[in-house]
């Protein structure tokens, strides 16, 4: 097994501290541990120690990892990291700890349990997460989720071997047994959403050649992946999805009429997908699926319902023989549409899990990570800074709320961002929370045909960064401002009436928001090409349009994109703030990429004189608007 890295086999670990550095060290960590007790908490990933008797807990926006014992239920150590921790690895001789942490810039620290302290660091990509060490021990996986890639990191010299390009946004990945595949799941799906059929992608890399090979489609509308466990036999991975139905008009929201929630099971063998079942009940939404793993002993695939504030325990073995029964789908005359029309296939059944899956309602608010230990699955309470705790039996689960510190005081920003991850109370039968569609305040890379602007004209869901910001909103502008579109949401789309008490502090949220660092940006800084790119961009009159502090001019404008039931209508400018984000473009998603909105959806130069650029002025353009 390699030695966990230290000052003397990697050059970027923290220097040793002697003397008065020592004690001027001491000051400032106490005086950060002081300032962070105002912190909120957040508790985003957990895993348990090989013995089962501890429980390191990655706390976001407390900025900690925090160690619990389990026995005792008390927290017993913490260790303060320079940035906001988003995934954790225990190292396998449980003395050291990887976490993944930060943004643009993001670290890889190896955090010290025995002293709780950082014993080293690495550099990672663009919001590093999902963590995954090699069966061997000598190679670390790291997804990059706005690199799309995962890092390879060599344990031994701490040095970054590969970086592997896969789909969109990898956030969470599993390695067989055999260390021969890992499986990495992606956020969100890729190309025009003018389409049919849109899904994330399951991609598959072989380790031996360095190479996504192969990807595995989920079903249509299978999006906003956050989670991904290997059975205890490593022979199957699962992975929970919303499962958009953006194929039909939002007239209504009963029985999963725009979103349910489904578990997603694949044969890692085969690296095919087997079956699909939905997580909801008939009238009863399990929304916005997180975490999941499985009990060491295979009894239960345990599910995190983050909207919904529950955990899912579903019987694996009892699972596994009712699919068994379920004749298998025969796809040698089938399109890729085909797959939801199999009457044989479970995946339409909001009935299917009876009887084989307990839905056990927890005490905290907003479940992310899961963890088993010592025959217990614990879950990350995001908004309530605590650890549930589900106790499995066979009649009622014992469910306990362990706080892992004390929360300040909700303030109407926070409320607000709780209630806009929440189905719970804001959503009829709580199908679907405000990030159902627009994930971590951003958009779902679907269309949806909502009832804002009348009936058969879908439109691409927007990012709501900088939305409180200009007026009007909407694609069409058929909402004067954020504030009042906050209330028409919760009317039209969640089917619930709009309160001041609750659509407040959402618009607060909302308001609060601001665009993540872009990917291409060279240490915080236009790399020359964008620099190039942005003479190219008033060359081209982009800026006409495009200006200001959020380059949008907020006017209506029809820059010839309208068709259909939308024809000679005219879409607001929309920014261009974080838009290496926010694909596809352009009011139906139509355009996959940012080349496609300046080339072949840009007929007469109706959104910026393009069709003269030189290829090299083009991609520096691009390059240009992908950093803002």
């Amino acid at each position: 097994m390699p030695k966990p890295l230290t000052q003397a086999n990697a050059g970027n670990l923290l220097p040793m501290l002697s003397g008065s550095r020592l004690a001027v060290m001491i000051l400032v960590l106490m005086a950060v541990v002081g300032a962070r007790a105002a912190d909120y908490i957040s508790p985003i990933a957990l895993v348990a120690s090989h013995d089962g008797k501890r429980l390191y807990v990655a706390e976001a926006t407390a900025k900690l990892v925090a160690t619990v014992d389990l026995e005792t239920g008390k927290l017993i150590a913490t260790c303060p990291l320079p940035l906001e921790p988003s995934g954790l690895a225990l190292m396998p001789n449980g003395t050291h700890l990887i976490v993944t942490a930060g943004g643009a810039n993001g670290k890889v620290y190896f955090v010290d349990l025995i002293n709780n302290s950082i014993s080293g660091t690495l550099p990672a990509g663009h919001t590093p997460m999902a963590p995954v060490l090699s069966p061997d021990e000598r190679t670390l996986y790291i997804c990059n989720r706005f690199n799309n890639e995962v890092q390879v990191i060599d344990l031994a010299t701490g040095k970054t071997t590969a970086h592997i390009a896969v789909t969109r946004e990898p956030v969470a990945a599993v390695i067989t047994p055999d260390g021969k595949s890992l499986f990495v799941a992606n956020h969100l799906p890729t190309g025009s959403a003018n389409v049919d059929r849109m899904t994330s992608i399951i991609d598959v890399i072989d380790t031996a050649s360095g190479k996504a090979g192969t990807f595995i489609s989920l079903p249509n509308g299978a999006i906003d992946l956050r989670g991904m466990c290997l059975s205890p036999d490593g022979k199957i991975v699962y992975v929970p999805s919303i499962l958009a139905r953006f194929m039909v008009p939002t007239t209504q929201i009963e029985r999963g009429w725009m979103n349910t929630h489904a578990l997603n099971i694949i044969d890692a063998e085969k690296r095919t997908l087997r079956h699909t079942v939905l997580l909801d009940d008939v009238d009863l939404g399990a929304a916005n699926p997180w975490g999941v793993v499985c009990t060491p002993d295979g009894k239960y695939i345990c599910v995190a319902h983050s909207a919904t504030h529950e955990v899912s325990l579903i019987d694996q073995a009892a699972l596994l023989a009712k699919l068994g029964k379920v004749p298998r789908r025969d796809e040698s005359h089938l399109d890729d549409n085909a797959y939801e029309a199999l009457p044989e296939n479970p995946i339409n059944d909001l009935s299917f899990l009876n009887g084989i899956r307990q839905r056990v309602k927890l005490k905290g608010n907003g479940p992310r990570g899961l963890a088993v230990a010592d025959h217990k699955v614990y879950a990350a309470e995001y908004f309530t800074g605590s650890l549930g705790v589900v106790t499995p039996a066979p009649g009622e689960p014992l469910v306990q709320s362990l706080p892992l510190g004390q929360e300040p005081p909700m303030t109407p920003l926070r409320k607000g961002e709780m209630l806009f991850n929440d189905a719970a109370t804001m959503c009829f039968q709580q199908w679907q929370s405000c990030s159902t569609c627009h994930p971590d305040a951003r958009m779902d890379a679907v269309n949806w045909d909502l009832l804002n602007d009348g009936i058969g004209n879908p439109k691409s869901t927007k990012s709501l960064v900088l939305s409180a910001q200009r007026s009007p909103v909407m694609a069409r502008g058929v909402r004067k401002t954020a504030e009042e579109a906050v209330h028409t949401g919760m009317k039209f789309i969640q089917f619930m009436n709009p309160d001041e008490e609750r659509a407040g502090p959402l618009y607060q949220y909302i308001k609060s928001l601001r665009p993540v660092p872009s990917p291409y940006l060279v240490n915080g800084n236009l790399s020359p090409s964008a620099k190039r790119g942005k003479a190219v961009f008033e060359k081209a009159d982009c800026v006409r349009c495009h200006s200001g502090p959020y380059f949008t001019d907020s006017k209506l404008r029809d820059v010839g994109t309208s068709d259909g039931f939308d024809k000679g209508a005219r879409f607001v400018t929309p920014t261009l703030r974080e838009v290496w984000r926010t694909a596809p473009y352009l009011f139906d998603g139509r355009a996959a990429t940012m080349e496609e909105v300046l080339t072949k959806y840009n007929a007469n130069n109706r959104h910026g004189h393009t069709s003269t650029l030189s290829s090299r002025e083009l991609e520096d353009l691009i390059e240009y608007v992908n950093s803002l």
